[in-house]
């Protein structure tokens, strides 16, 4: 392996002459100066256990040495491999981390497996190259939607791991849905007691006849919690959480009645949604409401360190607050422009109790109506435009257009292709995803924090369904998000495609069931179930 089959693709690589190779073996030591020592545990763990190799702590610079370079860029690397070492410098202690996956790609696709292939291999290549790489983007994201199907914490902790190999660095973990509620609040155990599980679920998409009729469900429970985000810590990526408000809350309604419009529903009859879409029932705007999901972002706030705190704010309905005596009292009393300005001080009001506690919020884009404090964000998925509004206005956002990169979609129009949903986002569609929109001067282009690939799960309803829809997709995203690449038109997709056949090797020896190149494997296809395919390229909007 050598720089030329790195991805994400670096800046700048070169052939150490005369191309000569560093052997590692049971004598190589790990040198970790003062703040890579986390790096340097990682390394002794995954590629310990890859290698058979001990590395040993030592002295001196024969080697691999870990070290921190505070003239560089934060996430910055340079490794330099010659005749005598291996030196891994870095910006910060991630510079070095994103550093040490790059070195893993050069051991070959055999350094990704979790234990050694062949016991009495005592010896490891290391091409003699000069590697200097920094990222493009601060904000590398990956949502994963654990609401519609739940993934247990030992896949989330696998995704993880996923991501830090391709050099993402924020975790979204969409939480809360009305099809299910996944995260332990102490001081309201029904959300886990009730709305955890439903009944049932759809198996396709919503015009699917077709029904798994046992319950579904399950949550993280705080301790749970705590080991992912000091699991995700360790890979300097960012856990995210989104507590969605004031729609897609059914399965909060359903453990808590007196949530909903209680004055136009009989709350108390409703249960955990058991179907897709968007349902009708939505929080109602009263200082009840108000207290209750104050008191779970107050345990949110204790578990997630994020900066960031993602609210959803999308898709809420409006006609049971149309109905609602009790909203439109709420609506005359606060002087507000209808229902749309209801939801706008929603928004709001958790804006700003965020902010009074040194957290940002985050939503989708829906909730640049009515006005947003200073420090919010916007993630732009209904296509650029969101994001082009709020970065004029002068806020920060992350570019996850559905038209682009919402990993759900399908990835062929054949008819093997597996419940098919939406457009059609080949591999090449991906990696020729622009995010930053022409129309934005350099100043709002800063406001540009990086992109981010969604994974809605209505129809994955296991870990091998989310990895065919997310891989080998996610890999053309990474190299999006990191590397610095030409113009769409202008990027060389053959060269990447080449680079992916030593790709797919990598990507076998983690056990990822993605797509292959020449279609789905018998297995990975679902006659029968209806998707919702939508015909001819998406609209640039």
């Amino acid at each position: 392996m050598g720089f030329e089959d790195l991805i994400p693709a670096p800046r700048k690589g070169w052939w150490v002459p005369p191309r000569g190779l560093f052997v590692l073996d049971e004598e190589t030591v790990l040198r970790a100066e003062p703040g890579t020592e986390r790096v340097a545990h990682w390394m002794r763990d995954v590629l310990g256990a890859a290698t058979g190799l001990p590395f040993r702590e030592g002295s001196g610079d024969h080697g691999i040495v870990l070290r921190i370079d505070p003239g560089m860029e934060p996430e910055a690397y340079r490794i330099v491999v010659d005749g005598y070492a291996v030196r891994l410098d870095g910006g910060s202690a991630a510079g070095v981390f994103w550093g040490a996956q790059t070195f893993r790609q050069l051991l070959g696709p055999e350094a990704f497996r979790r234990a050694q292939l062949d016991p009495s291999r005592r010896e490891w290549d290391v091409p003699g190259v000069v590697v200097e790489d920094a990222p493009r983007f601060a904000w590398r994201g990956l949502l994963l939607d654990v609401a519609r199907h739940f993934t247990p914490k030992g896949g989330v902790l696998r995704c993880l791991d996923l991501m830090a190999a391709h050099k993402l660095n924020v975790l979204h973990l969409h939480l809360t849905d009305d099809q299910g509620w996944r995260l332990e609040i102490k001081r309201h155990p029904k959300l886990t007691e009730v709305g955890s599980w439903r009944s049932r679920t759809r198996f396709g998409h919503r015009a699917s006849p077709l029904w798994e009729e046992k319950p579904h469900g399950g949550f993280y429970t705080q301790d749970d919690i705590r080991e992912i985000v000091a699991y995700a810590s360790a890979r300097h990526i960012t856990v995210v959480p989104e507590i969605d408000i004031p729609g897609h809350s059914q399965a909060a309604i359903a453990a808590y009645p007196e949530l909903g419009n209680t004055d136009v529903v009989d709350t108390a009859s409703l249960s955990v949604w058991d179907d897709w879409g968007i349902s009708a029932n939505v929080l109602a705007p009263t200082d009840t409401t108000l207290r209750f999901y104050e008191g779970v972002f107050e345990e949110v706030l204790e578990l997630f360190p994020s900066t960031f705190v993602h609210i959803g704010g999308d898709e809420c309905p409006k006609d049971q607050w149309r109905r609602s005596p009790a909203a439109q009292a709420r609506i005359k009393e606060l002087g507000l422009d209808g229902e749309d300005g209801l939801q706008a001080w929603f928004i709001r009001h958790f804006d700003t109790w965020l902010t009074a506690r040194g957290r940002r919020l985050i939503g989708w884009d829906e909730i640049l109506q009515g006005g947003l404090a200073e420090g919010a964000a916007v993630s732009s998925w209904r296509g650029y435009a969101g994001g082009v509004t709020a970065a004029r206005a002068g806020h920060d956002v992350v570019m996850c257009p559905q038209q682009q990169v919402y990993l759900d979609h399908r990835q062929d129009g054949g008819p093997d292709e597996p419940v098919p949903i939406g457009y059609v986002r080949t591999l090449e569609d991906v990696y020729r995803f622009e995010p930053v929109p022409p129309q934005l001067t350099g100043e709002q282009a800063r406001h540009v924090l990086g992109i981010q690939a969604n994974v809605w799960t209505e129809v994955m309803e296991d870990q091998a369904r989310v990895d065919y829809q997310t891989f080998p997709r996610l890999t053309a995203f990474a190299e999006v998000a990191w590397s610095d690449l030409p113009a769409s038109a202008e990027r060389d997709f053959g060269d990447f495609e080449r680079r992916m056949a030593v790709h797919y090797g990598r990507l076998d020896a983690l056990g990822v069931a993605y797509r292959p190149p020449a279609g789905p494997l018998p297995w990975q296809r679902r006659p029968g179930v209806l998707g919702r395919p939508i015909e001819g390229a998406p609209p640039n909007v």
